[in-house]
């Protein structure tokens, strides 16, 4: 089991760059750098979770699995493309985003998520 609370230090992260071509990362703002880690699935398997960590500055992508997630720290908007819809998100907080889905992270404050991803097709 793993336990993630709002505010508890997650533990160490690694650099990840923004060069999966799936995902087709482009910066819309700043300079932001993203951290994670893949606790459980990942490559191989057709689930995986972990942490990730964005700092502040605004970056669009293509969501790579159906994910839920839980903001453990920070602040940002989540911009849907397909519909234009607008979320605020902060500690605490829940979303679920489709596979396939084009958003953008508009971080105003460095965010920590939890998340669970599922792609039938594997990662």
């Amino acid at each position: 089991m793993s336990k993630y609370k709002p505010g508890d230090d997650v533990g160490p992260l690694d650099f990840w760059s923004f060069d999966a071509p799936a995902s087709d990362y482009v910066i819309a703002k700043g300079a932001p750098k993203t951290y994670g880690r893949i606790d459980a699935g990942g490559p191989g398997h057709t689930t995986r979770y972990g942490i990730w960590h964005c700092t502040k500055g605004a970056l669009t992508c293509t969501e790579q699995g159906d994910e839920l997630f839980t903001v453990l720290s920070g602040k940002c908007r989540l911009i849907q493309h397909d519909t234009g819809d607008a979320i605020d998100l902060g500690s605490g907080d829940t979303l679920f985003v489709r596979d396939g889905q084009r958003v953008t992270w508009d971080v105003s404050e460095d965010v920590t998520k939890v998340f669970f991803g599922h792609k039938a097709e594997g990662y």
